[in-house]
């Protein structure tokens, strides 16, 4: 049976929120989608059956992670990432342009080399070139593969972003050619140009003359406040390939992913409902919870009575307040699993308000109050 080539239709429009469908020859993906984060090829406290159950159509892994722990070599003789992490579901990988930043004192970047790590493990040295990035996504099977780019701080020094486009631009084309011609992988390029307008949309008009099958919106989410990133979607909704899923990286909180689906953005990843799930921080349709407060101790309700998949609501506040309270594991994976399931049944809620023509209703009701 030939493998299902990689495509992107939008269903409908409801002024700039889209209701699209990305199919892969591994499934299809009801956009706007949320993809949970596996960046060490689990997402973590939970079993991947789970994060299917909920309702999740795609999760993302991390190139850097995965290079330097357990490598690509050992993952791709396992056949694959899917394989080697029992996870039927399409994968992305980030390109660790993000770690990059997050990780500068242990990296310097070469514009012809690439970005020289030592690992925050032990010191050993690697170098990720956008070659070199290209071979090591193509070993894990991705199937939807990011370039290697960088993806500065927040700044306003006009000159550094400027820079930092020039050279993700650069290994933008280098990424491209070591990707070749898969129809049923894709290539996401990656919009950099920090809160400078004119920047990103060289960013973006570069990218678009190289050519690929998604676009990303890099650099935000690293220090600029929620205002200063929807001024940038704001300008960019107008200039985004109608035809490309849309993909703001590592964003965000229910209110952000509200916010940027109105200016157009299809997909989604953020560590934010598994993190704040392992430290007592809840996510319900009535608002934040955070599990570990004293006034949850005599509270047998439960966490969010409206869940109706995994029996999540059999557990009370006090319980959970309980384990966390004793450190006990189950806590985490209790809340972890909630969180997840909220993300997608708000994503459901926005695709559903899509299609129907009632997002700005929806957006209304809950921006700001979750």
């Amino acid at each position: 049976m030939a493998l299902k080539k990689f495509s992107f239709n939008v269903l409908k429009k409801n002024k700039y929120a889209r209701l699209g469908v990305i199919k892969t020859h591994r499934g299809n993906i009801d956009t706007p989608a949320f993809m949970p984060v596996g960046t060490q090829a689990t997402v973590k406290g939970t079993f991947i059956d789970d994060i299917i159950k909920t309702g999740s159509q795609i999760i993302l892994s991390n190139t850097y992670h995965l290079m330097i722990r357990p490598g690509p070599d050992r993952i791709k003789k396992s056949g694959g990432l899917h394989k080697f992490m029992n996870c039927e579901l399409p994968i992305l990988t980030d390109s660790g342009g993000y770690q990059i930043m997050s990780l500068s004192k242990l990296n310097k970047i070469d514009r012809e080399k690439g970005a020289i790590f030592n690992s925050h493990i032990d010191g050993a040295k690697f170098v990720l070139s956008p070659e070199e990035c290209i071979k090591i996504q193509k070993k894990l099977n991705s199937d939807i593969v990011m370039v290697l780019d960088e993806c500065p701080k927040k700044s306003l020094n006009y000159n550094l972003i400027s820079k930092s486009v020039d050279l993700s631009t650069y290994w933008a084309k280098r990424s491209k050619k070591a990707f070749g011609k898969n129809p049923h992988k894709a290539l996401f390029g990656i919009v950099q140009g920090g809160l400078f307008n004119d920047l990103r949309l060289k960013s973006l008009n570069d990218l678009t003359e190289i050519g690929f099958d998604g676009y990303a919106v890099g650099g935000l989410a690293v220090g600029d406040t929620q205002i200063e990133m929807f001024k940038v979607l704001d300008f960019l909704k107008d200039h985004l390939p109608e035809n490309k899923p849309r993909y703001l990286m590592g964003v965000g909180t229910p209110s952000d992913i509200l916010g940027a689906v109105k200016r157009g953005i299809d997909m989604f990843d953020c560590v934010l409902p598994t993190r704040s799930g392992r430290t007592g921080l809840a996510f319900t349709w009535k608002g934040r919870v955070h599990i570990k407060n004293s006034k949850h101790k005599k509270d047998n309700s439960p966490l969010d009575a409206s869940v109706k998949k995994f029996d999540l609501n059999k557990y009370s506040k006090s319980y959970l307040n309980h384990l966390f309270n004793t450190n006990e594991m189950l806590g985490s994976m209790l809340l972890t699993l909630n969180n997840i399931n909220f993300y997608q049944e708000l994503m459901f809620e926005i695709r559903n308000n899509i299609k129907k023509g009632t997002f700005y209703q929806f957006y209304n009701k809950y921006a700001g109050k979750l």
